[in-house]
């Protein structure tokens, strides 16, 4: 199966933004899930619903909020570019944060739950030998908590690749700058004679996915024999 030089783009510029999202997420995404685990205040259930939303508002929703907040005459993104010069709207950088918050619930899920499945009492018996809170989290809790963070990541670099509609919304349709497979295969969709080339990319988008729940699932093993190794 040959790719064009577009194809070949899109394909290319989705894994970019995917990975731009996850990876910036990801510090977020592991203290937003130790703090709704280990943390007790007031508002916590709000803001566990706050980080929830994107799973279910529709992502045209998101997009049109996140236009409204970092568009360059947003509150956000006006702030952004009087001072700074940036401009996330309309670009690879707004791609990738449209991508990072429709994805973001579904990282720190994951990782929440790895995180209520760890014993506190080997954290208390660590504080009690004389370890501070820092190396038992990095040495103890982090550890405990990384098949959990596999899953996290690829679930939430997965669902990047196929983020349509708060990418569409925030940053158009723009060739070789926003467009990812998704907006690659809408556009093919809507030319005539187009429909092999949309087909590719559908085998392509399928192979990136699957790839990528069969690589969570050898991490996931990996790190579960890591752990178990080290107990």
């Amino acid at each position: 199966m040959m790719l064009s030089d577009l194809e070949w783009q899109a394909v290319l510029l989705s894994l970019k933004i995917s990975a731009i999202a996850v990876l910036f997420s990801l510090p977020l995404g592991i203290l937003m899930a130790w703090v709704l685990v280990r943390c007790r205040f007031p508002g916590k259930a709000l803001l566990d619903s706050l980080i929830h939303l994107p799973l279910v508002l529709p992502p045209v929703v998101v997009g049109y909020l996140l236009l409204i907040a970092l568009g360059r005459r947003g509150f956000i993104g006006e702030w952004l570019y009087d001072l700074f010069g940036i401009s996330v709207a309309f670009s690879w950088r707004g791609a990738a944060i449209a991508s990072a918050v429709v994805a973001f619930p579904l990282m720190v899920r994951a990782i929440r739950l790895a995180l209520e499945a760890v014993d506190t009492r080997l954290e208390q018996a660590a504080r009690t030998l004389g370890a501070g809170r820092w190396r038992v989290f990095f040495t103890i809790t982090l550890p405990l908590t990384l098949p959990g963070i596999i899953v996290g990541t690829v679930l939430a670099f997965a669902r990047s690749l196929g983020e349509f509609g708060a990418t569409i919304t925030f940053v158009s349709n723009i060739p070789g700058e926003t467009r990812t497979i998704p907006l690659a295969m809408y556009s093919l969709i809507e030319t005539p004679g187009a429909e092999a080339a949309a087909a590719r990319l559908c085998v392509v988008a399928i192979a990136l996915a699957l790839c990528s729940l069969l690589i969570s699932e050898w991490l996931t093993r990996w790190g579960r024999k890591r752990l178990g190794a080290a107990c």
